[in-house]
């Protein structure tokens, strides 16, 4: 007997299953967190549905799922993911068996924005930057350059504005000060030139504020399907139209800088230390081995300056805020550090004067060691197989499958940091001997592992302590009240309105 299937039956048993569906659903959520994977559909309507709270549904998938989980996309879209916070599978990938997991091709196409440049090379390209970077990071005089620009930036900038703020009882969003504060100094670190946007006036720079656009259109690009993004790049709508816009700001500052470089105009430089930012130092080495040195707007090097730019205000500017935020709900904790900075130096407010007093800064370096450990500000780092591969856990793994590791969700697991895991407890970090306790870095992920850890892990230190002292010795900082805090759906973990507070001063 023939059967004909005309619209109404078609209709009718799309809805029958869709009814199924839902029913699995429902009597499963009762029993699990863990997302339904669909038929076609797969995974993305649980992603889409959490997409404002990814990180923490992602951590408690995880934690219900034993530390890894395969994330099924639609059927047509490849975008089958492997997503892990377990530590014998992170300290695998990011040191064990480092050769056979590299960013993977689609790494390419979703980080895109960051061409070659030291975050998204690979192989001998990547290893001659790192070496080249290293080296002029490890120059004295650039140490010492971070410091100095670190506190005359807060001392002429920051601790300025949080007085005035403190006055006039007003309430500041601190994520922004930090942003700008760290924006000002990787600005002078890399090009020798400070774009001065951290003052009272805080101007509206387009190229300070790049940063953020990338963060969410490339956590978004993880999200949607390739041609959905690719779609909205062509169209240049949502948040791929203010990428594009955001970075063609960027590069004109860029050009801008280079031009005084050119020049020879320091006017807008640090006095006395402008020998010493990395592109006074690559321009020399240019120089030193017989290269055209006026050539140097191509694009690697505007590349590699965009990278190092964005790590350091990035990270610094998302630390510094959940810290912050976290004093603020932890007085008692707060109080241990102001003593800490009281009690070596004698002084109601701190002030820099060399790298040897920050490591007295016992206490606080173990403050921030577990503000990065709850919100590290690279929350996932993206990786793929080279070839097929098993991992720890037994999951075995094709080659160039996207696995991401979730540093978020690391910091937040019993498995790995106890049962007081979601607690601020700073003294974790501190030795019955009263020094440091370094934990193994696929453990503490904040900063990679392996050998692509990050290279600026002290340098980011130096200019954490120097802040965190200075306002912890001068001010009160008190949340506003009824303002909500939750991470922004984004690749850096800044919070999502920012942090606004009122600021009271200590006399």
């Amino acid at each position: 007997m023939e059967v004909v299937y005309n619209t109404a039956t078609v209709i009718s048993i799309v809805l029958y299953l869709m009814l199924l569906c839902y029913r699995y659903a429902v009597g499963r959520k009762e029993k699990s967190s863990l997302p339904t994977n669909w038929p076609i559909l797969g995974m993305i309507p649980a992603l889409l549905k959490n997409i404002g709270r990814l990180h923490q549904v992602t951590t408690e998938v995880l934690e219900q799922s034993g530390g890894t989980i395969w994330f099924k996309g639609p059927w047509f879209a490849n975008m089958d993911m492997m997503v892990t916070s377990d530590r014998a599978n992170v300290h695998y990938i990011l040191t064990k068996n480092f050769p056979n997991f590299s960013k993977g091709p689609e790494f390419k196409k979703i980080f895109d924005i960051f061409g070659d440049g030291i975050f998204a090379a690979e192989h001998e390209s990547w290893e001659s930057q790192r070496r080249s970077t290293k080296a002029l990071m490890m120059q004295p005089g650039f140490q010492e350059l971070v410091a100095t620009t670190s506190w005359n930036k807060v001392e002429t900038s920051l601790i300025p504005i949080m007085e005035l703020v403190s006055e006039t009882g007003t309430e500041v969003d601190v994520q922004e000060l930090f942003q700008r504060f760290a924006f000002d100094c990787s600005c002078i670190l890399v090009l020798g030139h400070d774009p001065t946007s951290l003052s009272k006036e805080l101007p509206h720079l387009p190229h300070e504020k790049v940063f953020a656009d990338v963060g969410e259109a490339v956590l978004y690009r993880h999200i949607l399907p390739q041609i959905v993004w690719k779609l909205q790049r062509w169209l240049q709508v949502g948040k791929e139209r203010k990428l594009k816009e955001g970075m063609e700001h960027f590069d004109r500052f860029l050009c801008h800088c280079f031009s005084l470089k050119q020049q020879g105009d320091t006017a807008a430089t640090e006095p006395g230390r402008q020998d010493f930012d990395i592109l006074s130092s690559t321009m020399r080495a240019v120089e030193v081995n017989g290269d055209d040195a006026p050539n140097i707007s191509q694009v690697s090097w505007r590349d590699n300056m965009f990278n190092l730019i964005g790590a350091g205000k990035d990270t610094i500017s998302a630390t510094l805020t959940w810290f912050f935020w976290l004093l603020a709900t932890h007085p008692a904790e707060e109080e241990k550090i102001r003593l800490e900075i009281c009690t070596n130096f004698q002084v109601g407010k701190w002030k820099f004067t060399n790298m040897k007093e920050l490591r007295k800064l016992i206490y606080l370096h173990g403050a921030l060691c577990e503000a990065l450990r709850l919100f590290p500000p690279v929350a996932i780092q993206h990786k793929a197989p080279v070839e097929h591969d098993i991992l720890p856990t037994g999951h075995h793994i094709k080659p160039n499958t996207i696995t991401l590791l979730s540093f978020y969700s690391m910091g937040r697991m019993e498995s790995i940091w106890g049962k007081d895991c979601l607690q601020f407890k700073p003294g974790r970090w501190i030795s019955e001997t009263g020094s440091i306790k370094i934990e193994p870095s696929y453990k503490f992920t904040a900063f990679n592992a392996g050998p692509r850890s990050c290279l600026g892990k002290e340098m980011s230190f130096t200019q954490m302590k120097i802040v965190a002292a200075a306002i912890i010795s001068r001010f009160k900082v008190q949340v506003a009240a009824g303002h909500p805090v939750c991470p922004n759906a984004s690749i850096i973990l800044h919070m999502k309105r920012g942090l606004k507070v009122k600021v009271s001063k200590y006399e």
